[in-house]
């Protein structure tokens, strides 16, 4: 028998201006049951957990709570009913231990004064409900990301919540990562806690979801189990079938230049010794475990971050270091792995954002051609299909695939030869994803190169023409299209993650018959 629902949209609306971005949509989240929703970036889902989550109010429909009809008019009412959001940038304080950010705004108090006896059982019990063994006392900043995404959950749950929304969790965990997660995950099920689930990993949603509610264009198009077969879902959420993930195209045909030249490039134990190159038509994949080295690599070669030795050159020039401006006027671009704190500017508009790197080239006595600009910058929103309500809308507003689209737009406004991709297709979804896909084939089919670091081992298989993998900051080795299998990136990227170990083995095993 189906529970009844504990939280319910119904028929519920949302317009921003004359823009209606959720129509008559329902969405019923039951006690132990995790509801799924999925959807293209744009298609609404950020706005319909708002409205579940006290931030924005429908224009239409009602929010049904236990039953009754409410208003959630602020957050603290929707957790004040049991309604708790991880919201995909976690809402935690780096500075101020565990124990503080679970009861942070609910600091416990006794004679006026702040009671840390109760604070830090408060965050062992709520720590303690989701299995996890950690020091109340330790500074959040010090944990990684997926630890990081539990003490939000135990601080969801210490506000007594039952019901969970859960945007994007698993969007910067590892595999391992995510299975711990998930093991939270039905821990909560089992004690019947209701479940909101948004991931762009289908692989994800049979693991882990009851059903799926499937948007498009704010509408809701389909309420399917969640063991619907992917390619159905992918179907329903793009409105067409796309039977090629990985379409990578080699349409270029001109002179086998080398572009990027990477010579004995070095920073301290982050990178050791790298030598590449990347050719002229070329995707040029770089796998390897977090931590080997490959976010560094990308920012030592675009500038972003000083190296000690090497040289970078593109089309056989030694490239200044002297920063990112001189990689940019060498023809280098970087689609940073974080795009919204080191890619956008997020209180700018899209305009202004896909401008960034040709202002100064494009000026004119000194002056900013911002006609022109504008121009150019529509043209390339209208070209890589940015959903935006107008080329002035703040890119804050976008979702997260058009916010990525948006910095591609400017790197290709600016042509750059070199563009540097880390993790492009992070928290964007299967549409999306193809049409930065079908980006990355424009930029090599006019001659450029394309350098990209994902973690998403299928995609750098998929779109690329050859395979560097690292491992401890050093490269492994190189694969050719045809010889990489998950298997031998994978053997070759614990390499000397492995050999390392060893030798610290040794050295302590060495140091314990010294003494």
């Amino acid at each position: 028998m189906t529970a009844d629902p504990v939280l319910s949209l119904e028929h519920v609306t949302k317009k921003f201006g004359p823009v209606t971005v959720i129509d008559g949509v329902t969405v019923h989240v039951r006690p132990g049951h995790v509801q799924v929703l999925l959807g293209e970036n744009g298609a609404g889902k950020s706005t319909l957990i708002k409205m579940m989550a006290g931030i924005y109010q429908p224009d239409g429909g009602r929010v049904v709570v236990d039953g009754r009809p409410v208003v959630l008019s602020d957050v603290r009412t929707a957790e004040a009913l049991g309604i708790a959001t991880i919201h995909q940038e976690l809402n935690l304080v780096p500075t101020m231990s565990v124990a503080e950010n679970i009861v942070l705004g609910r600091m416990p108090s006794r004679a006026g004064l702040l009671d840390r006896r109760a604070v830090r059982r408060t965050a062992r019990e709520a720590l303690a409900r989701i299995g996890l063994d950690l020091d109340v006392d330790t500074p959040v900043g010090e944990l990684g990301i997926a630890r990081q995404q539990l003490v939000e959950i135990a601080k969801a749950l210490s506000t007594k919540a039952r019901i969970l929304i859960l945007d994007e969790p698993t969007a910067a965990l590892t595999g391992d990562e995510t299975d711990a997660l998930f093991g939270v995950v039905e821990e909560l099920r089992a004690a019947s806690v209701g479940m909101v689930f948004i991931s762009h990993h289908l692989e994800e949603i049979g693991r882990i979801g009851d059903s799926v509610s499937v948007l498009r264009d704010g509408a809701l198009v389909a309420e399917v189990p969640a063991t619907t077969d992917e390619d159905e879902l992918v179907r329903l959420m793009v409105g067409r079938d796309i039977t090629d993930h990985y379409p990578r195209r080699r349409d270029y045909d001109g002179p086998d230049e080398v572009l990027l030249q990477v010579d004995r490039l070095s920073s301290g134990d982050r990178l050791r010794d790298i030598s590449l190159t990347a050719r002229a038509g070329e995707v040029v994949g770089i796998a390897g475990l977090v931590g080997a080295g490959r976010t560094e690599l990308l920012r030592a070669i675009a500038g972003a971050d000083p190296y000690d030795s090497g040289v970078v050159r593109v089309a056989g020039r030694p490239v200044p270091r002297r920063g990112v401006p001189a990689a940019i006027d060498a023809g280098i671009g970087l689609v940073p792995e974080d795009r919204k704190a080191q890619g956008l500017v997020l209180d700018a508009s899209v305009n202004d954002n896909i401008g960034y790197a040709t202002l100064g080239s494009t000026a004119r006595a000194g002056l900013a051609d911002r006609r022109g600009q504008r121009d150019r910058a529509r043209q390339m929103a209208e070209r890589l299909r940015i959903r935006m309500s107008g080329i002035d809308q703040p890119v804050r507003d976008l979702s997260g695939g058009n916010q990525q689209k948006a910095v591609f737009a400017r790197w290709t406004l600016a042509g750059s030869k070199v563009l540097l991709l880390d993790e492009p297709t992070r928290g964007v979804d299967v549409g999306a994803r193809v049409e930065i896909y079908e980006a990355v084939n424009a930029i090599t089919a006019a001659g450029g190169t394309v350098v990209m670091v994902s973690s998403d081992l299928p995609e750098v298989l998929g779109m690329s023409d050859r395979v560097l993998v690292m491992s401890g900051g050093r490269l492994a080795g190189e694969l050719s299209r045809e010889d990489a299998t998950q298997d031998r990136v994978m053997a070759l990227a614990v390499r000397d993650v492995d050999r390392q170990a060893e030798d610290h083995t040794n050295a302590a095993t060495t140091e314990g018959t010294d003494r």
